[in-house]
């Protein structure tokens, strides 16, 4: 008798993210216990309320440096979206606060260079500077709406090329076109007439920066259903940086098989797979790089006891 669907997918040799996940989860809700913050019933890896965001920050001077970031903003009329679900234990955006935000705050970025720099990442020249949260309507022609908002931007005062950062933490997913999932786009490919698009007709300039940077002359045309359908987040940021003369840097979790996995010896995962789409030559302009090899870098200069090991417990790096 054959083996039953039930007993093959014991044997599916793709990692399962649910696992990944839920290591995650309890990491989480034994930092917000151990810490005594009131979180929510059902789910304690998330505290009880979303203006609590700052409990969820381990280095108290971040959260301020982050409260006046917005302020400021706020006042010169410059956005700095502060993400619904920061008070989530999971919360890529407070991960990135937490990981980089006491390189920032302490004018220390030598740990993210050194990590950078190992993974074949070329530093921007001269005084560098780290952001939270970079939006230009320009790029893309995007006069209402949130505009595309890039997690860490990492710049010279040079003409050497930026590092525009997309930090993914559990997530199962690029973020994909909100008119396809409303059912108001049937997702074929508008490669070859821009019109099919909704959001080329009401003005905007994704698909002429495709086709400006050469994405329409491989694969990404030929296809018949749109790839940004699914996967639109991801063309919009590499879009972004290299029309800023930047590199795009995914960092991610290596635990997380949604990006990178290794199976079989092959190295499968969306970045992997979305990087075939990107023309030969700007595939050095998309590099990546994992949290693990950023805090590897933080401990090797000794510079950060203080709070690094309780990055490592609170999303379950090291056992607490």
């Amino acid at each position: 008798m054959a083996d039953s669907s039930r007993a093959r997918a014991q044997t599916w040799q793709y990692p399962r993210h649910q696992d990944f996940e839920h290591s995650l989860r309890a990491a989480a809700a034994t930092w917000f216990a151990a810490k005594g913050f009131l979180v929510q019933t059902k789910y304690r890896y998330i505290l009880a309320d979303l203006d609590h965001w700052t409990q969820n920050i381990i280095v108290p001077e971040v959260a301020e440096y982050v409260v006046a970031e917005r302020a400021r903003r706020r006042a010169e009329r410059v956005g700095f979206p502060l993400h619904k679900y920061a008070h989530h234990g999971l919360s890529s955006q407070a991960l990135l606060f937490n990981l980089i935000g006491p390189l920032i705050v302490r004018k220390d970025l030598e740990p993210l260079q050194l990590a950078f720099e190992l993974g074949g990442i070329p530093w921007p020249a001269g005084e560098v500077t780290a952001s939270f949260e970079r939006e230009d309507r320009s790029v893309f022609n995007e006069d209402a709406g949130q505009p595309t908002s890039i997690d860490l931007v990492i710049e010279g005062n040079d003409e050497s090329a930026a590092l525009f950062v997309e930090c993914k933490f559990v997530e199962r997913e690029f973020g994909g076109c909100s008119v396809f999932g409303a059912g108001d786009c049937d997702g074929r490919n508008p490669a070859q007439d821009f019109e099919l698009c909704f959001l080329h007709h009401i003005g905007r300039g994704y698909w002429l920066q495709l086709q400006k940077h050469g994405f329409l002359q491989g694969a990404l045309a030929n296809n018949a259903t749109c790839i940004l359908a699914a996967y639109y987040q991801f063309f919009r940021e590499v879009l972004f940086a290299i029309e800023k003369q930047g590199c795009f840097i995914l960092l991610c979790d290596e635990r997380n098989p949604t990006f990178v996995a290794r199976v079989d010896e092959q190295v499968r995962g969306l970045y992997p797979f979305l990087l075939s789409f990107v023309p030969d030559g700007l595939k050095a302009k998309v590099k990546a790089i994992t949290i693990q090899q950023v805090v590897v870098a933080i401990k090797s200069t000794s510079r950060h006891g203080d709070w690094i090991a309780e990055f490592e417990r609170k999303y379950g790096l090291i056992t607490p």
